[in-house]
Formats: C-alpha cells, sequence, structure tokens
C-alpha cells in the first residue's frame, strides 16, 4: 500500500538534480536522457518544490518521520548544488522546518499533530525520526535509539547553520502561549497555485499531497502510470491490481464521478490545507489540526495529541485492523475526528459511517484513547473522567459512551458516535491534582448526538458538535483560516513571502523573492 511518493518527492528530485550534476554528459539508463537534462529536470521540481513549502508549508505537517528526510534533502541541495539560488532558497526551506519544530517541541518530544506518523513515534519520543536532530539543533530532549539521517546530515554540513532565534524558541520556557499555522493548499484551488493535473509535471507536484485517488486528480493520477510504465511499479501495486477497471473508466470519464462517490475512503491519502493549534506551558503541551477532513477515511494523520512527558501522552483514533500498517490499530484514524481546541481544552467527535468503501472497511466499531499507565505518576477515575498527572501536569479524559481499560495502556469506548473531552491543567494554575480532579470532575456536563455542552473550569461554557461553530460563553471560536504563522516571536500570513523571526534577543529574517536570508546569529 505504501504509494508514498509523496513523503520523498524532494529527495527524488535533489538526488536527480545533484546526479545529473555530477555526470552531465552521461546517459542515464532510465530516461535515456544525459546528465545535464536530468539536473534541469530535477532543478525545475525542485524550485517548485521549495517555493511552494517556503509559502504554504509542508503537506506532511510537522511530521516527526518526513521532516528527518526532508532536511536530509535541503541540506544536500545547500551544501552540494553548486547553483547560489537553490542553495539560498534550501537554506530559507531550511530554517522553516527547524522552525516548525522549535514552535512545536515540548521537553525534546515533537509533541503535536502530524500529517504523518507512525505508532511507535507517536508513544515514544526516543522512536521519532528527529529526536537527534533536536537535540543537536535545539539542545532538548536527548538523543534517540534509532538512526536520524537528518542529525548527521547538520552534524557535517560544511555550509549550514541554525538561526540562533529559532534556537531561542525551543528554549523559551515562558508561562504559557498558543501557536497557531496552516499549511498545504486546497485541492479546489489549483489554479491559484497555477496547477493543472493534465500537465505531468503539475501532477507531479500533486503526488506530494498524495492526491492519487482525489477527484480532481485521479484521471491525471492515471495518466502518469501509463505515460511513464509506473504498473509495474511496487509503490503502486494497489492501482495496478485494478488496472483494467482504471483504464475503462478513463476511457468512459467516469474516473472522476467514481472517486468522488467513494471520496471518503479513495482520498484518505490525500494531505490537503490544514490549520493548527498548539497550546504550550511549562507543564504539558496540547495540539490539533482542527475541524480537519472530520469524517473522511484517515491514512497515517496523528489528529491530536496531549504531552505531559516524552512517553506520558494521550490520543484518541478510530483504530484500523490490528494487522494493517496504516490506518493501524493506533497508526492513523480509520475515520477522522472532528477536532476543537480552545488552549487546554480539546474536543473530539467520532462518527464512523456505514457508507460502502473499495479501501478500508470498517470493522471496528469502537474509538480508543492511548493512555499509559505506567508513564504517569498517578492515574485515577471519578465520574466517568480518567485523570493522569506527571510532575505538576495535569490531564483529564471523558468518553460520551462507557469507556473501561481494555489494557494498560488503551481506553476503549464503544460505538459509531462517540465523544471525547481532553482538559489539561497545571500546578501554577488549578492547584494541587485533588483539586483539579474536584472542580472537572463536578463540572455541569451534558452530550447530545455528537455534541456536548461542557462547563469547563478554566475555559468557560463550551459548545460544539458534528457541525456548526465552536463558541466559548456564546462566542464563536474560529477554527480554521490561520496565518502561515502566528506565535508570539514570528507571525506572517498565508500564503507568505517573508518571514520574521524575533526570540531571545536573536532575529532571522526571510525574503522569498529576494533570496535574503538574514539572522543576527547562527550557532556554531
Amino acid at each position: 500500500k505504501d504509494t508514498n511518493v509523496g513523503g520523498h518527492i524532494a529527495s527524488f528530485a535533489s538526488a536527480a538534480m545533484l546526479a545529473g550534476r555530477l555526470h552531465p554528459d552521461a546517459p542515464f539508463p532510465n530516461s535515456g536522457a544525459k546528465g545535464r537534462e536530468v539536473a534541469a529536470a530535477g532543478r525545475r521540481r525542485v524550485s517548485r518544490w521549495l517555493e511552494l513549502r517556503f509559502r504554504t508549508g509542508f503537506s506532511e505537517w510537522l511530521s516527526h518521520v518526513y521532516y528527518d528526510e526532508d532536511l536530509l534533502a535541503l541540506l544536500a541541495l545547500v551544501d552540494f548544488a553548486g547553483d547560489p539560488e537553490i542553495e539560498a532558497r534550501a537554506a530559507m526551506v531550511a530554517d522553516l522546518l527547524l522552525l516548525d519544530m522549535a514552535l512545536h517541541h515540548y521537553r525534546g518530544v515533537f509533541a503535536s499533530s502530524h500529517g504523518r506518523s507512525y505508532e511507535r513515534c507517536k508513544i515514544a519520543a526516543r522512536e521519532e525520526g528527529t529526536t537527534d536532530l533536536a537535540k543537536l539543533a535545539f539542545g532538548v530532549g536527548s538523543f534517540a535509539r534509532i538512526e536520524n539521517q537528518s542529525a548527521v546530515a547538520l552534524a557535517l554540513s560544511p555550509r549550514y547553520r541554525v538561526p540562533a532565534a529559532i534556537v531561542a524558541i525551543a528554549n523559551d520556557r515562558r508561562d504559557a502561549v498558543t501557536i497557531r499555522q496552516r499549511m498545504g493548499i486546497r485541492l479546489d484551488e489549483l489554479s491559484r497555485w497555477n496547477l493543472d493535473p493534465r500537465d505531468p509535471e503539475d501532477m507531479m507536484v500533486l503526488l506530494s499531497l498524495e492526491a492519487y485517488a482525489h477527484p480532481r486528480t485521479i484521471a491525471g493520477f492515471v495518466a502518469l502510470l501509463d505515460r511513464f510504465e509506473w504498473w509495474s511499479n511496487a509503490f503502486f501495486a494497489p492501482f495496478a491490481r485494478q488496472r483494467a477497471l482504471l483504464t475503462r473508466l478513463r476511457r468512459a470519464r467516469l474516473l472522476p464521478l467514481v472517486a468522488r462517490v467513494f471520496q471518503w475512503d479513495m482520498s484518505r491519502n490525500v494531505r490537503d490545507e490544514v490549520d493548527l493549534v498548539t497550546y504550550r506551558t511549562p507543564d504539558y503541551q496540547l495540539s490539533s489540526a482542527p475541524d480537519w477532513n472530520p469524517g473522511r477515511g484517515g491514512d497515517q494523520h496523528h489528529i491530536w495529541q496531549a504531552t505531559l512527558g516524552p512517553d506520558a501522552v494521550c490520543f484518541t483514533t478510530h483504530p484500523g485492523p490490528r494487522s494493517a500498517r496504516s490506518p493501524g490499530w493506533w497508526t492513523g484514524s480509520a475515520t477522522l475526528p472532528r477536532v476543537a481546541q480552545l488552549e487546554n481544552v480539546l474536543v473530539a467527535i467520532y462518527r464512523i459511517p456505514r457508507r460502502p468503501a473499495l479501501y478500508v472497511r470498517n470493522r471496528n466499531l469502537f474509538t480508543h484513547a492511548w493512555l499509559p499507565r505506567d508513564r504517569f505518576d498517578a492515574v485515577s477515575e471519578r465520574n466517568g473522567w480518567f485523570f493522569a498527572r506527571l510532575g505538576d501536569g495535569y490531564l483529564a479524559l471523558r468518553s460520551q459512551q462507557p469507556a473501561s481499560w481494555a489494557d494498560p495502556n488503551e481506553v476503549r469506548a464503544a460505538g459509531r458516535d462517540n465523544v471525547w473531552i481532553c482538559e489539561l491543567g497545571r500546578l501554577a494554575s488549578d492547584g494541587s491534582f485533588n483539586r483539579f480532579i474536584e472542580r472537572v470532575a463536578a463540572a455541569p456536563l451534558r452530550f447530545g448526538r455528537a455534541s456536548l455542552r461542557y462547563e469547563s473550569p478554566s475555559q468557560g461554557m463550551i459548545e460544539f458538535g458534528w457541525r456548526g461553530p465552536l463558541r466559548r460563553n456564546g462566542q464563536v471560536v474560529p477554527q480554521r483560516g490561520f496565518p502561515r504563522y502566528e506565535a508570539p516571536w514570528v507571525e506572517a500570513p498565508f500564503p507568505s513571502e517573508r518571514v520574521q523571526v524575533r526570540a531571545g534577543g536573536e532575529t532571522l529574517a526571510l525574503d522569498w523573492r529576494s533570496q535574503r536570508r538574514e539572522a543576527s546569529r547562527f550557532e556554531d
């Protein structure tokens, strides 16, 4: 199933550019082109990829798996492209990748929603693909037990240095901050980005969003399978098994219609525009992708996470099969929830559809929470709530449907429809753990069908449902349409042409058009 051209496209394009430059007159057997032609094609793709990443961010947003691979490609360009424009712009995109990490790091954990994540990375920080990188670049956390390619590339890079302003953000311990971001592009706005699925080069760009079977792109993707004989490529085996059907549908011009009927299932790989919010304190961090494609089938998306320590994390999913890689038991979600977040309070609503599927059938009619009891200092239950404490950070979790422990790490609740609510607290603002438990357990809470009214001790009256806006004390709180960056240290509109960072007395200014990259200081 792993048709992840999206996650590797920067590596493919940069490798082509560098290899072609090294061997300009040599024929490349796969294409029959000379090295200089391969380099030119690679450069065009690299240039376009860099521009979209700077202006709109990464489609695999905040990925503690693929940021490792993306930075590896970026540093190769900085160090070896031999092209001043590409080198400058690759360094700027590398800065923004590390800025993303710094904004959402907590005690060495890339503690955020992720556009692409695996079970082992979600439940243990030492398994994250970016842990060594964070330790090396920011001095936070500890070195991991798995290979981090980008950390090695950073350590050996003769040219790239991390701006001190980004390091200062990762190490800022101020009381509480909210970070908002927007990343990616919308597939119903392709003309805004001058993308046409009928153009093979544009389709290569759209594959970076894994837009294989979306109604807007499926015909263009099947055309690529024919054009480049990708039917025999192991990455595309799932499509090869349906080659005859796909070919007939394409000839009859029915591919977009079929893709639309089954869009909730067939488009589960797609990573289109996403808004992100992270609430960061010295004792916990809460992060989510609010209102992102609720009800659609999921793949390896990690929609929300509460973090009290490197392994003391909590999140919910609608699980796929235990035997599947994705969506699996803890990797991704078979059905995506509708999520809303108000600083330290999060609501996740699940509605598991009965619709037929071509790819992943919804066999598990329950949702569950990862809550590892042995990773917290204390765990208790009261009035249907599950409470946990680590140090001075507190967590409260509640399910609309009756929930119970399925094993020491899993809280499970049966039912197609369910509402989960999570509230975090801390000694500095909420008093003792016992006081936090008493206030949350006694707070008025009323569930409707896929909705709730909750009088949070910290946020006031919260109202949210499967449809309609999030309200706090009667006022609508927007969950979409965020800027490119909105945080105490950096603000930039979406899409961005310029990004300015100020943190810890250090500055960083990036201007895409002029290729200007200026920092008050770079780390040695």
